[in-house]
């Protein structure tokens, strides 16, 4: 696989990861990709984005801490086929010394089509002690301009919905 590249709109502030596409190991007995590797597909956005705030992999490395993903919310909206590019946003809803909420688009690169979202809420741990602790102020303070930046950029419908049967009234 490529290395996923990142970039940052500069007038909305939204993330956007890209350079991912389908495998063949992805796709399940149903010819589309399994629900299970789009989970992977934004956990591998994820690494990159966490890596450019610098609390990725080479931060992990040190030592210092890491993060952990503490709930996960996945909506199906679109299917994905073999060999589909991907592309992934990445919106932060929330955050503070420890934790941030954010909320994940996956697009099909190329028809731009809504495939997937993910709203997840992580949280930074120290590895010494295994329990959550502050991120470094550097890192909050991305985390912070990240936010400001994305100040416009509206919250997404999905974000927080309930899980359940809707019925008619």
């Amino acid at each position: 696989m490529t290395n996923p590249t990142l970039t940052t709109d500069p007038g909305t502030g939204l993330v956007t990861v890209e350079g991912m596409r389908v495998l063949p190991e992805w796709i399940d007995y149903n010819g589309h990709m399994n629900v299970a590797f789009y989970v992977l597909a934004f956990d591998r956005a994820l690494e990159a984005i966490m890596e450019s705030y610098g609390i990725g992999e080479s931060y992990v490395q040190t030592g210092a801490g890491t993060t952990f993903v503490l709930e996960n919310h996945v909506n199906y909206v679109g299917e994905v086929l073999e060999g589909a590019p991907l592309r992934i946003t990445f919106q932060l809803l929330d955050h503070d010394a420890k934790r941030f909420h954010y909320f994940l688009r996956m697009y099909h690169a190329e028809e731009g089509f809504l495939s997937a979202t993910a709203e997840q809420l992580t949280m930074h741990v120290d590895l010494s002690t295994r329990r959550s602790a502050p991120m470094p102020p550097d890192v909050q303070d991305r985390f912070a301009a990240l936010a400001a930046a994305q100040a416009g950029l509206a919250r997404p419908e999905e974000a927080g919905r309930p899980m359940g049967i809707r019925r008619a009234a």
